[in-house]
């Protein structure tokens, strides 16, 4: 049983007020939780996701909470797309504030089974999914000498990890955890920070039904973490405002590992703590 004390918590109300915000994949996991998290902390959120259903699923959850967001359907790995995205909220509010780019989409299996086109998508929905929505915000960015971007990627781009198969996503997460430092060198100039969240193992919708019903998985992924017990979007979203907002105007080209310690050990936690 989790202890719910121990979830990351916290006030969120004014940290980003009026900061214009856009979310990928927002439609559900942990972008759905972070939209209104932002929406809370007084940002004027932009959410979008390739999944109309799940997209207006978010947007009438926030608004039963009295959260604004404002919601668009965009494939993230479209320069299309995103650059309709981003001039619409350009056309609303004049400025981004921040970009969090947490749109993705991964085939696992083992490498011996892993097709060529399975390989190719995991790339192009981890990859392409961080280079478009940049692509269309760097040049505002630059121009008003300021901007965050907050790219999403994984401890399995850190380390290998057993279980599912994660060859392709290991190789895009690495990818984005390294496109991060030099997106931050390049920003810097400019006043454009660029960090990496890299969530350990955070309890989601698609992964929860894999938990439940795989044992060797469940045990895999409970003994991760040093800390008693696995990861929620929340304690990512904490994080998150933390780097949106002014709080972290010294800030950039890092990594930061959401894993409650797992990166840091070696091996199985089997005695878990009471």
């Amino acid at each position: 049983m989790v202890d719910m004390t121990k979830i990351s918590k916290g006030v969120c109300k004014g940290r980003l007020q009026d900061k214009v915000v856009l979310i990928t994949g927002a439609g559900g996991g942990q972008g759905r939780v972070i939209a209104q998290m932002f929406a809370e902390a007084g940002a004027k959120v932009f959410a979008s996701d390739v999944n109309a259903e799940t997209l207006e699923t978010m947007r009438s959850e926030a608004k039963s909470k009295r959260l604004s967001v404002h919601t668009m359907v965009v494939d993230a790995s479209s320069s299309t797309d995103t650059q309709a995205w981003v001039d619409a909220a350009m056309a609303q509010e004049g400025r981004i504030d921040a970009l969090y780019n947490n749109g993705a989409n991964v085939h696992m299996a083992p490498f011996s089974e892993m097709t060529i086109d399975q390989w190719h998508e995991t790339i192009r929905l981890e990859l392409d999914v961080i280079f478009m929505p940049t692509k269309a915000v760097w040049p505002i960015m630059v121009k008003q000498r300021s901007g965050s971007i907050i790219n999403i990627a994984s401890c399995q781009g850190i380390l290998a990890a057993e279980g599912l198969g994660g060859s392709a996503h290991s190789a895009g997460k690495g990818g984005v955890i390294a496109v991060t430092r030099q997106l931050a060198l390049e920003g810097a100039p400019h006043w454009i920070r660029v960090n990496c969240i890299s969530p350990g193992p955070i309890m989601g919708p698609h992964l929860k039904t894999v938990y439940d019903s795989n044992e060797h998985f469940r045990l895999l992924f409970d003994s991760t973490p040093m800390l008693d017990r696995h990861g929620y979007p929340e304690d990512i979203g904490y994080t998150a405002i933390l780097l949106a907002s002014d709080e972290s105007q010294f800030i950039t080209g890092i990594n930061i590992p959401i894993d409650g310690g797992g990166v840091s050990k070696v091996g199985a936690l089997m005695n878990r703590r009471g």
